[in-house]
């Protein structure tokens, strides 16, 4: 099994998923991050922590988005390891709410 970043991280690159994971596995590009597959322990921390829902167990990730299995590949052995959270993109918040993913406010009484 293998854990997979796809492009709902393309122009948000939140990285709560690097602040949870015990290996550093993650690699970021000016756009998204990636998963070193060599690197994943496979523990799924991250995948409830994405506020995109970008991140997925390849046994789980749709049919049209199997490609990200190999992109997550080539692309993490390309750029460096993050290992610590870092401030989402400029327009991370808009891409979030274009997504369907907008957070929402909760009022206290």
């Amino acid at each position: 099994m293998a854990i997979v970043v796809t492009d709902n991280c393309r122009g948000c690159r939140f990285t709560e998923c690097v602040s949870v994971c015990p290996v550093a596995c993650f690699h970021a590009d000016d756009e998204m991050v990636y998963i070193d597959p060599g690197v994943c322990i496979d523990c799924m921390a991250c995948i409830p922590v994405c506020p995109v829902q970008a991140i997925f167990s390849a046994d789980e990730l749709p049919e049209d988005r199997k490609h990200w299995i190999a992109m997550n590949a080539e692309r993490a052995a390309t750029f460096p390891v993050i290992d610590t959270k870092q401030e989402p993109l400029p327009g991370a918040e808009e891409r979030r709410a274009e997504l369907g993913y907008a957070e929402t406010s909760v009022t206290q009484d």
